[in-house]
């Protein structure tokens, strides 16, 4: 952890340091000192000083100058950092999940933000470029509109827990005592919610695994979801192959879901029992042949699994693309608290996890696709990203709208949590859910009042 007279500080600064994986025996302080318009933030690093000074024309008010004395001492602890250590970080300084949304800001203040980007907060070229292709690639889909509203409904079942998961998730056995009071709770906050909905956008039913519930189940949430479909794109996260079934796709088609997500993470079968999965790649390989004709479908992989090398991960890829899914997601595995692979595994290094991501970078461009969205997490191995890959005209509008926060978003369940754009996006509100079921039952009540007051104050 490190040191700082500046207690807001602490937390952004400790994510920089997360980011170079320092060890126990690195001890790093941080000093800022304040002119009227000078900063000049001092790192020592076991005892070695670097200061970095930036002219600051005019602070604003007291919350603009708090943004720039945290991206400044970002970016000085960086700089220092990378300087001692001689290493450089693909993302720089920056830490945010939303890299894209910082470059559509710094678009809007400036005209470009390449320039920001690789000589401010020290991104990569390869970074940069892969930002400014998703921007391009937006273009008709991201429309900043404050009446803009997207529908989300989380699932918190599943077949079984994957071992790198920290989702809040339960084994669908386990939670079977509250899974039908659950789905009354939730159809509830879906018709309170519908009165909140300005131009819906889309609907989007996540997890866990909403196919882990019976067919019973799955359509009494369809049905209430029916009253406020207007024909928009409607994705459901099917996910777990071993809970797809002829009967539970052609309930969702019935039900006018237009994109469901077949999830294999891996097309190598000892991988899959490695995580916790009880299917085979052959079980993915099954489903989606099942699925691909009604729907538009998304595959997820995870660079950096445990016990993968980059030959299996490259398999997996080439597998992908010898399918010819319309959209495929890398995720760079992200080790978290909560997550069995937190307490059991060590990942792999970072240069053969960035490897991994280069490699899929490269091959699902030749095939194709192109870089429409990502993300960043804590703890992802080589400071990387997940990044979504789309077949012209088959991206996903309620990832982009979620990621770069420029629509209303209407979470219903537990652990979700609903945002409200101001109409001149100047600020985003949230009302969280309670993580779990039993809490989430208890307050529903209060839950639906807070979430109308949200949405109506934003009005």
């Amino acid at each position: 952890m490190i040191e700082t007279q500046l207690e807001y500080l602490q937390n952004d600064l400790n994510e920089v340091l997360t980011a170079f994986n320092l060890s126990d025996d690195v001890k790093v302080k941080h000093l800022l000192t304040k002119t009227e318009n000078k900063l000049v933030n001092t790192i020592v690093i076991n005892g070695k000083s670097y200061a970095y000074g930036n002219l600051i024309h005019d602070f604003g008010d007291e919350i603009v100058e708090k943004r720039l004395i945290k991206r400044f001492a970002k970016i000085s602890l960086y700089k220092a950092l990378s300087l001692n250590l001689n290493v450089s970080l693909p993302w720089g300084s920056l830490t945010g999940i939303r890299p894209t949304k910082l470059a559509y800001s710094l678009l809007e203040e400036n005209g470009e933000f390449y320039d920001y980007f690789i000589n401010t907060f020290k991104v990569s070229e390869e970074k940069t470029e892969l930002t400014a292709k998703i921007i391009e690639t937006q273009k008709g889909i991201y429309e900043k509109n404050p009446d803009n509203t997207d529908f989300f409904i989380f699932v918190p079942f599943c077949p079984s827990r994957c071992n790198y998961c920290s989702f809040i998730s339960q084994d669908i056995k386990s939670a079977k005592m509250h899974i039908d009071e659950y789905i009354d709770a939730l159809i509830k906050e879906i018709n309170a919610s519908s009165f909140l909905i300005r131009k819906l956008r889309s609907i989007y039913i996540g997890g866990g695994t909403p196919v882990a519930l019976s067919d019973r189940q799955l359509e009494k949430i369809l049905n209430a979801v029916d009253k406020i479909n207007t024909g928009v794109e409607y994705t459901v996260e099917a996910g777990r192959p071993d809970r797809i079934t002829k009967e539970n796709l052609k309930i969702l088609k019935d039900h006018n879901v237009t994109r469901i997500c077949i999830n294999p993470q891996s097309f190598n079968d000892k991988t899959l029992k490695a995580i916790g999965r009880f299917h085979t790649a052959n079980d993915v390989i099954e489903k989606y042949e099942m699925a691909k004709n009604d729907f538009i479908v998304n595959m997820d992989l995870i660079a950096g699994l445990n016990n993968e090398t980059f030959d299996d991960f490259a398999y997996s890829i080439n597998k992908a693309i010898e399918l010819d899914p319309d959209n495929v997601t890398i995720h760079t595995l992200s080790i978290k608290k909560g997550s069995y692979l937190a307490e059991t595994t060590s990942r792999l290094s970072d240069n053969d996890v960035i490897k991994m991501v280069d490699y899929a970078h490269k091959r699902l461009t030749e095939s194709g696709y192109n870089p429409y969205y990502l993300y960043r997490q804590k703890y992802m191995a080589g400071n990387l990203e997940n990044t979504g890959y789309s077949k012209p005209d088959k991206e996903c509008v309620y990832n982009v709208d979620v990621m770069e926060e420029i629509s209303q978003n209407i979470a219903n369940g537990s652990c979700a949590i609903s945002k409200a754009v101001s109409d001149d996006f100047s600020r985003i509100e949230r009302v969280a859910s309670p993580k779990d079921v039993p809490t989430y039952l208890a307050k529903l009540d209060k839950i639906i009042i807070d979430k109308n007051n949200l949405f109506k104050n934003n009005r």
